[in-house]
């Protein structure tokens, strides 16, 4: 798995727009924190009882095509989930998975607030809320 940042990210899927950016976070997260503009949502892991989804591999392949080539570029909120998801994609026999380092929000920063050290809302990336 490759690891970028969400501006090598952004410019990353305007060079390729086969790609896939996935947000791997909970649908709370998605639809009211906010999301990258065109990414498209499957919860890594939900509430209530934080269970990893055990459909997520297959919910990509029926987005991404089962062929494994599809370059597929996951985010989550500060960088963490989406490791997780994509090793599990990598077993999965995808070949060209990206983590977002960052994530959407990014890192606390001293007073354990985030968007306000990095992340993809930081860098002043498109994203839109519900």
């Amino acid at each position: 798995m490759k690891h970028i940042t969400p501006r090598e990210a952004h410019q990353y899927l305007q060079a390729n727009p086969d790609a896939l950016l996935i947000d791997v976070r909970s649908e709370i997260e998605y639809l009211f924190v906010g999301h990258p503009v065109g990414a498209i949502h499957v919860s890594w892991n939900d509430g209530p009882d934080w269970e990893i989804n055990p459909h997520f591999v297959g919910e990509v392949k029926k987005l991404a095509g089962h062929g494994g080539e599809r370059p597929l570029l996951l985010i989550c909120r500060s960088g963490n989930r989406s490791v997780s998801a994509g090793e599990a994609l990598e077993a999965a026999g995808f070949s060209k998975v990206f983590n977002i380092t960052e994530g959407f929000e990014g890192e606390l920063d001293d007073n354990h607030h985030r968007n306000s050290v990095n992340g993809w809302r930081h860098a002043g990336l498109p994203w839109e809320q519900c």
